[in-house]
């Protein structure tokens, strides 16, 4: 048996354990967790899991997971404002995640989950060129998360994770076909919330 399909069995396993238990719990080895706790980036499934912190360490600098699994980086920084319209995203509200294999993904969410779609390589390329900071991203786990809804000029490096609860509040916040006035409140507070960490 590959170390990937033992891992995967584990990490099924363990999840199901979670699921009847009813409090979070880590998705390698079922220990609880606590509200701030790290996350794996499963590459296979593009979704982020719970992890405890012993288990996070198996991950540190990609040592396990033969490349599917990835730890999600803390990293949270706010850039000045950031052109994002060479990238041809007509939305005021997305995220881009570039991938391992050069791709670079936009993300937007909406009342049915993110919306996605590719960006043009060469253009992040050329972005990238003129912000360090996002030539810095870790590719797969890190994110530039953009809101220029309303006026605002919000661009931060993000953990991927701070995208997808993002996300999951836009969906549970939508009203109707524009979204209503909650949603954007609560976009809003989640941009306030957002704190500088390395």
């Amino acid at each position: 048996m590959s170390v990937e399909g033992a891992l995967a069995r584990v990490i099924r396993s363990a999840a199901d354990r979670a699921a009847t238990a009813g409090a979070e719990s880590c998705e390698l080895c079922a220990a609880r967790v606590a509200d701030e706790h790290p996350h794996l980036y499963d590459t296979g499934a593009a979704e982020v899991r719970c992890v405890c912190g012993p288990c996070s360490v198996l991950f540190a600098d990609g040592a396990a997971g033969e490349g599917r699994y990835r730890l999600v980086p803390r990293r949270r920084l706010r850039l000045p404002p950031v052109d994002t319209g060479v990238l041809g995203v007509p939305v005021g509200l997305v995220f881009f995640v570039p991938r391992s294999d050069g791709a670079v993904t936009a993300q937007g969410p909406s009342p049915a989950g993110a919306m996605r779609w590719e960006v043009d390589a060469d253009a992040w390329r050329r972005l990238a060129a003129e912000v360090p900071q996002v030539a810095s991203m870790a590719p797969d786990v890190e994110a530039l998360l953009v809101n220029t809804v309303r006026g605002l000029t919000e661009h931060w490096i993000v953990p991927v994770d701070d995208c997808f609860r993002m996300t999951a509040l836009v969906r549970r916040e939508w009203q109707g076909l524009s979204g209503g006035g909650q949603v954007w409140a609560a976009v809003e507070q989640f941009f306030r919330d957002l704190t500088e960490r390395s």
